[in-house]
């Protein structure tokens, strides 16, 4: 049986502080859980603290080093773009949710970008090559990755119109209008909704612009260190975006809401717990006490009473808050938007968050190349040589 310890007694023990046992949870290295005498407080799982402690003692080789500085609890680039303190999402200081109350993803991209001029998404010549999707959009992205210019010797305030430009080809390939108007209208508009249904667009894209250094941005990055065309920036960001382990999450979300809907609550609920099956949607590493983007979208429309009464049932019996990936898929199945219309409002706000990375990476001159560290059969004798 799991044993539990408190923050002090985990930083005593790893000679840490606070700070780095946050990230060391942030990045799946210690399961954490909310203390059940203080709701405000959380607690490390012992035995998750007791391994990195032996790792600690065991030395840092210079392999070692290598691998975790890519691998391990605390990301090594540096970034102004997105942060957490105390379960909150910040965006350049300010909190997300704040900013989700009121803001446009248009003045959201404008903060990221530290654009001095005013961010609009409108495109002279919108490119689709198939029906509103996500086909639409990874081959709009691949033309112009194809044929795009590198980033090299371009002032920002170029690349910020290329940006500009990028952000609004998406859009329009998974179904947003083409009016001169905000991106959550043309949402509506393209999905032929209503402005209250524009309005939780609005916030859920808030909501979703950056979330620090995902895998996604840190493959965005990548591509932008080596001086890539931003659509090539941005199409690795969005081919990383694409699973199921990240941005592609709420189609899981959605086949367990199907199961629901045939199966019933009582069922669903039952098998997963009965066979240790991890809930898809349901708790996030970086918020043990709950998702408050998810918490924000939620509360703004009623929840489909199945919906509603499955969510409730699996929060209380482990404890687990839904998070922002239960929240967009109820979303769209409350309002019945299109198929794929939560991964396309994803992808859509997060190339936002993708392109601010891949900027923010251009100031930096080296290239991102970590090493490998071969643990394969010994190479054969060199040609000519004697063994």
């Amino acid at each position: 049986m799991a044993s539990w310890i408190s923050m002090d007694e985990a930083c005593r023990l790893l000679e840490v502080r606070p700070q780095t046992v946050y990230a060391y949870a942030s990045r799946g290295k210690l399961e954490v859980m909310p203390d059940p005498a203080d709701s405000r407080r959380s607690l490390y799982r012992a035995e998750d603290v007791a391994v990195l402690a032996r790792r600690k003692q065991a030395g840092r080789k210079h392999e070692t080093l290598a691998a975790n500085t890519l691998f391990g609890a605390q990301p090594s680039i540096p970034t102004a773009l997105s942060s957490f303190l105390r379960g909150h999402l910040y965006y350049r200081g300010q909190d997300a949710v704040s900013l989700a109350r009121s803001a446009t993803v248009e003045e959201v991209a404008q903060l990221l970008w530290g654009a001095s001029e005013r961010v609009d998404f409108c495109v002279a010549e919108p490119i689709r090559s198939a029906a509103p999707g996500r086909v639409a959009a990874f081959t709009a992205m691949a033309s112009l990755a194809a044929t795009g210019h590198s980033t090299r010797g371009r002032l920002t305030r170029v690349l910020h119109a290329e940006a500009q430009g990028l952000v609004g080809q998406l859009a329009h390939a998974f179904g947003a209008g083409s009016a001169r108007r905000p991106l959550h209208l043309r949402f509506a508009q393209g999905w032929k909704q209503s402005a209250q249904v524009a309005e939780l667009l609005r916030t859920a894209m808030v909501l979703l612009v950056d979330h620090e250094l995902t895998s996604s941005a840190f493959a965005a990055r990548i591509a932008a260190s080596t001086g890539a065309s931003l659509p090539a920036c941005l199409l690795a960001g969005l081919t990383t975006l694409s699973g199921p382990a990240h941005g592609d999450a709420s189609g899981r979300v959605q086949a367990l809401f199907g199961e629901v809907e045939r199966l019933g609550d009582e069922q669903v609920v039952a098998h997963y717990l009965s066979t240790g099956s991890p809930l898809p949607g349901f708790g996030h590493h970086l918020y043990p006490d709950g998702d408050p983007r998810a918490a924000a979208l939620l509360a703004l429309f009623e929840l489909p009473p199945g919906i509603a009464r499955f969510i409730q049932k699996v929060t209380r019996l482990t404890g687990l808050q839904p998070n922002i990936d239960v929240a967009l898929t109820a979303l769209v199945a409350h309002k019945r938007l299109p198929v794929d219309a939560a991964f396309g409002l994803f992808a859509t706000a997060r190339s936002i968050g993708l392109l601010a990375h891949s900027l923010e990476q251009l100031a930096v001159a080296e290239v991102i190349r970590p090493r490998g560290r071969y643990v394969g059969p010994r190479p054969d004798a060199a040609p000519g040589s004697r063994g």
